[in-house]
């Protein structure tokens, strides 16, 4: 089972070919991550947005990336990043500033 997973991540490494300009390379997973674990939010900082914790998938495995803080950038608001699911396969879709 883990030989053909990591088969299929190979696969996907490869047939996720990226955009011209774009810096994102997408690997599906074909593991649906697990719930979100409860993170105490901070109270606001003036200047900053917080960026949630989330899973990230490294090694195979799912790991918890812990929650941060992150500069503002005016005119913009923090989107954070999700997984998506496409099909059969999960996909990570960073955070970015989107316009206000």
């Amino acid at each position: 089972m883990q030989k053909k997973l990591l088969v299929a991540a190979f696969a996907a490494a490869l047939l996720a070919v990226p955009a011209a300009g774009s810096a994102q390379v997408s690997v599906g997973v074909a593991i649906a991550p697990p719930a979100p674990r409860y993170e105490a939010v901070p109270p606001p900082r003036a200047g900053w947005a917080w960026d949630p914790g989330h899973w990230g998938w490294y090694g195979g495995h799912y790991a918890w990336v812990r929650g941060r803080w992150i500069a503002e950038r005016a005119g913009y608001r923090w989107v954070p990043g999700h997984w998506a699911a496409r099909g059969p396969q999960w996909y990570w879709v960073r955070g970015h500033w989107a316009p206000v």
